[in-house]
């Protein structure tokens, strides 16, 4: 039991090629166009129509309102992203400028090093030239005591050798 379809427009085949007689005449693809008659033939009703509307809405629009509110969904996190992606550049920048201050404390740290040997050696060069103004200071003080008792012992053998000399006697 077969349920009738509606039937084919006209020139159209509907059943199989074999149960066509030879003498029934065959239409081609170029005789005539799809479209030919078919507004003209087809009468629609309105409210069929409105039917067959709201099927269609009600069939697509919860998956259209379903994409619409993933697309809403996806263009916030989209924006959040572009806010997050914008901190996290301002955040290199950052430690860019950072690495630039962190090249600089370590070239202070360098220098402040030097400083610091500079101040040393200036330090063990005042003990040094200290040092050696003390010893020159003794030196010269030893010479001045060698010189005084040298000039001290040449009085005292000129006055012995004075004392050892003849003296004529004196006659009376």
């Amino acid at each position: 039991m077969s349920v009738p379809g509606p039937s084919p427009p006209d020139g159209v085949l509907s059943g199989p090629l074999d149960c066509l007689g030879a003498a029934e005449p065959t239409l081609g693809l170029s005789d005539t166009s799809p479209d030919e008659g078919l507004v003209e033939d087809l009468m629609v009703d309105d409210k069929a129509v409105e039917q067959l509307a709201e099927g269609l809405l009600s069939h697509y629009l919860p998956d259209l309102q379903r994409s619409k509110q993933a697309l809403q969904e996806l263009t916030q996190n989209q924006v959040v992203l572009l806010d997050t992606l914008e901190q996290e550049i301002s955040k290199f920048k950052d430690c860019h400028s950072m690495l630039d201050i962190n090249a600089l404390f370590t070239e202070a740290k360098h220098y402040h090093g030097k400083l610091v040997n500079i101040r040393k050696e200036m330090l063990m060069l005042h003990e040094k030239t200290s040092k050696l103004k003390k010893r020159a200071l003794k030196l010269q003080q030893k010479r001045q005591k060698e010189e005084l008792e040298r000039e001290q012992q040449q009085e005292k053998e000129f006055e012995r050798e004075k004392q050892l000399t003849a003296k004529p006697a004196k006659w009376m």
